[in-house]
């Protein structure tokens, strides 16, 4: 027994000393690790840079001091001999690494986390320098590992400056590249709105665009959420959507700005106070990179298919491809996208050389026009009424502008485009107005690709449908059943043009849609008084004479109608007050109110949907009253230029627009454009 006890005792060093620290390279799972030095030996008095080396295998990473998403950050604990100094991690700039609807902050392939060491004065010649380091650290790839190591460096101590080891060269060298140069630019930020805001005041040029933005702060914004940068005359504007995680807003906000394209990375620190307002300081309409808003105009155009506006050409277009089935639907795909597509260069081009000559013109601003909006009701109807049978387009002039959109030819599929542009135009769907807000402003060869790619985006639902294979196959056969079809496409063409007439009577008054309304019944007698049979040379011409008169009276209503002044709107008992760039000042002055703006028209159907189900319900109405915040609507219904100008502050050119003004002077905050409930009243709650 004495004999075992002492063979254990004599084992206990061999056994401690296999669990001591390991020197040189170290395998664990997916990963080496190995602490390295700068030089090859120290001197005693100087400074030596150490850093952990890593190496995960492909496709693994390691993580940054915020690894975003998810993941953990390294902890490092340092043991060094007597009277040295470690600092913290010189932190090499990271990677985004999107994993999944996840953003993760960290490092692929071989990096060094340096650090620089301060070597005692006293030390000796011919000794040997230890540096101990314990290293916990996690390793992903989609699954995550964790990992720890006992890691040791022994340098020789020497009366000369060491040598570099060239073993090593190349790893600091990685670190110093990626070291976010320190600047002590005044910046602050604020976490109101539901969004994390940052301005900064740059005291040298900048790339205006290409920036990324890495945090130090854990738990504070959606990494995977949008981010917004700019820069303007020297100040420095971002924005990125708070985490559902995030409680509290910390003291100081350490974070680094990266410009991937020069190499150029910065290390600031914000402190928490209110930004500066001003035109440019909106951070969720802050320009995106270019080919961000390309994406938005993309998603945008395929969106429009879904709004009601849209919907009535696609059905006609519908009837025509169930009429044309077992013909080459392709040609008609690609003539469908030819005229929306062209349809939106003509509407850039238009907006372009208006922008040119100064005027201040929004998407939809067709739209605030009382003509316009009469005729797209007689459009409306007249088509409505050729498909219910009460005309049989294509045998008279009238016909023409209806038998371009309706008829089988690949004429009829290119019209039908043109008119799917000009009836979406009063739509703004999600991320729309966003592109064309950017697009507005930006040089005109990217103004003219986004509204390509938007109508391309438009087009390409039905493109894709005419190139399916066998789509043709699975449509019906042509039979009596199309004669009901189409006589029953008729009546979305009439609640379309029912809207419109409520956005005329809007935009005018009672007067006004009357005489509109009086004008659609001459059109409808014109357009059955020309499919009249001729019965001899005097009736013919008595017929032809009823026609035009007719279509002189609807002509005439129509200018009546547009030159009618809308009547005022009782809004003392609502729960908003008119906008108005002097009545808006004058409450972000007063301390004791927030505001909430909302820009709107009548003929916006996102507008309209977001009024009914979030901002006219009693949650927001009663968050208003609670949180004193004044609800200013802004109506660009018909062309206002104080409303036109108000969306160009936010880098937008079309409705809706939302903002939020904290009490106090706080920065502006600009909402989503679809809206819910829960979400105002969060916004309102925060002010």
């Amino acid at each position: 027994m004495q004999r075992l006890l002492m063979g254990l005792l004599l084992l206990l060093p061999i056994i401690a000393a296999g669990n001591g620290p390991e020197k040189g390279p170290v395998q664990r799972d997916h990963i080496e690790v190995e602490l390295v030095a700068e030089h090859l030996a120290v001197q005693p008095g100087s400074t030596v840079r150490v850093g952990l080396r890593m190496l995960p295998e492909q496709g693994w990473h390691t993580y940054w001091i915020n690894p975003g998403d998810s993941g953990l950050p390294i902890e490092l604990e340092w043991t060094a001999p007597p009277d040295s100094t470690i600092s913290t991690v010189d932190w090499p700039y990271p990677d985004r690494l999107p994993i999944g609807h996840l953003v993760n902050f960290g490092y692929e392939g071989e990096h060094l986390l340096p650090v620089t060491v301060e070597v005692p004065s006293d030390l000796v010649p011919g000794q040997t320098f230890v540096l101990d380091l314990y290293a916990d650290w996690l390793v992903c790839r989609v699954e995550c590992i964790p990992g720890d190591a006992d890691l040791r460096l022994e340098l020789p101590i020497v009366a000369a400056a060491p040598a570099p080891d060239p073993a090593t060269r190349e790893l600091f060298a990685w670190a110093d590249a990626r070291r976010p140069e320190i600047v002590d630019w005044p910046a602050r930020f604020s976490t109101e709105g539901g969004q994390l805001s940052v301005q900064t005041e740059a005291t040298r040029p900048l790339p205006v665009d290409g920036w990324a933005f890495f945090p130090a702060t854990e738990n504070l914004v959606d990494h995977a959420g949008d981010t917004f940068i700019t820069v303007s005359d020297g100040l420095v504007q971002l924005s990125q959507p708070l985490s559902t995680y995030f409680t509290a807003a910390p003291d100081t906000l350490p974070f680094v700005l990266v410009h991937a394209e020069t190499g150029t990375a910065l290390a600031l620190e914000a402190q928490a106070g209110n930004l500066a307002s001003t035109a440019a300081a909106i951070p969720a309409t802050a320009s995106p990179n270019f080919a961000l808003v390309l994406l938005m105009a993309l998603a945008g155009g395929v969106l429009l298919n879904l709004m009601p506006c849209v919907f009535p050409v696609l059905s006609i277009k519908a009837l025509s491809l169930a009429a044309g089935a077992g013909h080459d639907q392709r040609r008609h795909g690609l003539a469908y996208t030819a005229g929306v597509v062209l349809s939106f260069a003509i509407l850039a081009g238009v907006l372009l050389i208006l922008r040119a000559g100064g005027e201040a013109l929004g998407w939809g601003f067709q739209l605030q026009s009382p003509w316009f909006v009469g005729a797209l009701a007689y459009l409306f109807f007249a088509m409505g009424l050729g498909l219910s049978g009460v005309y049989t387009f294509g045998t008279g002039s009238m016909g023409a502008g209806e038998n371009l959109a309706r008829r089988s030819g690949l004429g009829g599929s290119f019209f039908t485009g043109v008119l799917a542009c000009v009836v979406a135009s009063p739509c703004t769907a999600p991320f729309m107005g966003t592109a064309l807000g950017v697009a507005i402003i930006l040089p005109w060869p990217q103004a003219m690709g986004v509204f390509l790619v938007l109508g391309f985006g438009l087009a390409l639902p039905m493109l894709v449908l005419s190139f399916w294979p066998g789509l043709g196959d699975r449509l019906p056969r042509p039979g009596l059943w199309m004669e009901t079809f189409r006589q029953a496409m008729a009546f979305p063409l009439y609640l379309a043009a029912v809207w419109l007439l409520w956005v005329l009577a809007r935009q005018t008054d009672a007067n006004g849609l009357a005489l509109v309304l009086a004008g659609m019944v001459a059109l409808a007698f014109a357009l059955w008084l020309a499919g009249r049979p001729d019965r001899g040379q005097t009736l013919a011409t008595a017929r032809h004479v009823g026609v035009a008169m007719s279509l002189l009276f609807a002509l005439a209503a129509l200018g009546s109608a547009a030159r009618l002044e809308q009547e005022a709107t009782d809004s003392a008992a609502a729960a908003w007050e008119p906008w108005s760039p002097a009545r808006l000042q004058e409450v972000i002055d007063d301390p004791n109110y927030a505001v909430l703006v909302n820009m709107t028209a009548d003929w916006c159907v996102t507008c309209l949907v977001n009024e009914r189900v979030a901002l006219d319900t009693d949650d927001v109405r009663t968050a208003l009253a609670e949180h004193e915040v004044i609800y200013l609507k802004g109506d660009w219904t018909r062309r206002d230029p104080l409303i036109t100008e108000y969306l160009a502050r936010f880098e937008r050119n079309g409705v809706p627009l939302y903002v939020v003004y904290p009490r106090n002077g706080g920065q502006p905050q600009v909402l989503p454009q679809v809206l819910t409930p829960g979400l105002v009243v969060q916004a309102l709650e925060s002010l």
